[in-house]
């Protein structure tokens, strides 16, 4: 039996550090290589191992064949597996996993594809445009919130001066036989 050496928590930092990098991804990639990596350990990090397509959609909560078999192809065209169809269901399908988890190892070369990619491509937080786009937001709904006028209860017109008036009446003077 031919296995590698393969130091699991270096190869899962490794791969969601490319994963980040590659804006083809989406979840059903990041979820099906997940569970050919955890086939992978379970076959003990064989440089090859056969798949059985049901166990991988099932452990990739995967629910259409059409979309297993569009990101399997993609991921081996993308250079982070190397699968190999069987067409017998009495086989099972062959991968062969790349090795991330060191500087030597399998590096997934973007600029190979035809999906307008390259190695210079700068690559920005999502978080930074999410905060940019949230704080814009809030921006507006405070302008917005200032220009409003309320009822109280009683039917009388208050002008709205500070944000989150005491609407549910839980300042000092509170009568507590209120119903709420």
């Amino acid at each position: 039996m031919d296995l590698e050496q393969i130091n699991y928590i270096k190869h899962l930092n490794g791969i969601f550090e490319q994963f980040s990098k590659d804006n083809r991804l989406n979840p059903t990639h990041i979820s099906l290589y997940v569970a050919l990596f955890q086939l992978w350990n379970s076959n003990y990090f064989q440089k090859e191992f056969y798949v059985n397509r049901e166990e991988v959609m099932q452990y990739a909560k995967i629910g259409s064949k059409s979309t297993y078999h569009r990101c399997i192809k993609e991921l081996s065209h993308w250079n982070y597996i190397l699968y190999t169809p069987s067409h017998n269901p009495f086989k099972g399908s062959k991968i062969k996993m790349f090795d991330f988890g060191t500087s030597n190892g399998q590096v997934v070369n973007q600029s190979s594809t035809n999906y307008g990619t390259s190695n210079g491509q700068a690559v920005v937080s999502i978080n930074k445009h999410i905060q940019t786009m949230q704080n814009a937001k809030n921006k507006n709904k405070q302008r917005n919130f200032k220009n409003l006028n309320f009822q109280d209860s009683n039917g009388n017109k208050q002008i709205a001066s500070v944000p989150y008036q005491d609407n549910l009446k839980t300042s000092t003077d509170k009568n507590y036989d209120d119903p709420l």
